[in-house]
């Protein structure tokens, strides 16, 4: 079945990441509000078969997303930087309640690597970057809690796995953990742009990789289908 809504979510992300770099700000508020409402459109036109909660609560996740992206579009601004981590709290508590409705649960060969990720950020964000520490750190941790939810080999019981987590197949299921160490890295890479990128070349490639693997990442979690 063709789904034109992912296809120009694919096209809208490339223009993206193009934008962010080579410094085109206008492209990338052209086209990055519209990558979250492309994959609500379709979920809308392909989620007929999910729960209505289960469907609301996704299309909420999204909403919070485009708040999220629309904030991040100017990534060196702290204070848009703080709101757009809150957008993305709101989110990943949307997935993670949607993973755990359907069966995912915390493991300690999954949890252990993230865990250990989080505190290790959180204390690179004290020292070098206090005025943002506390509230990039406290999304950190619903960050965490989504990303282990959705890396449970129980989700796609059906799927192969190595070291406890599901290879990508055919099975949308299969994909959630892929996209939620997507997203982890997406995430992770915020905080080093945020510390270590001081030059203009290097912020706009670092950024164009963020939105890449962002893009990437969501558009393996908003799959309709891994949420049957």
């Amino acid at each position: 079945m063709a789904r034109p809504f992912r296809a120009a979510f694919v096209g809208a992300a490339a223009v993206t990441v193009f934008g962010a770099v080579t410094g085109r700000d206008k492209l990338q508020w052209a086209a990055k509000p519209l990558l979250m409402p492309l994959l609500a459109a379709d979920v809308v036109t392909n989620g007929s078969e999910l729960d209505p909660v289960d469907r609301g609560v996704l299309l909420g996740a999204l909403t919070a997303a485009t708040v999220g992206d629309v904030l991040l579009i100017e990534p060196d601004n702290d204070r848009r930087l703080v709101a757009g981590a809150t957008s993305f709290a709101v989110m990943q508590t949307g997935y993670s309640w949607l993973w755990f409705r359907r069966g995912g649960r915390p493991r300690a060969q999954v949890a252990a690597p993230r865990l250990a990720a989080w505190l290790g950020a959180g204390a690179l964000l004290r020292f070098r970057a206090p005025t943002v520490a506390a509230p990039l750190t406290a999304y950190g941790a619903t960050l965490g809690t989504a990303a282990t939810l959705a890396s449970d080999p129980g989700l796609a019981p059906g799927a192969k796995t190595i070291a406890g987590l599901n290879i990508p197949g055919r099975d949308p299921r299969s994909r959630l953990g892929l996209g939620a160490t997507l997203f982890t890295l997406s995430d992770g890479l915020i905080v080093l742009r945020r510390i270590f990128a001081k030059s203009e070349r290097s912020r706009r490639v670092t950024e164009g990789v963020i939105l890449g693997t962002y893009a990437a990442a969501q558009y393996l979690l908003a799959d309709p289908r891994a949420h049957r």
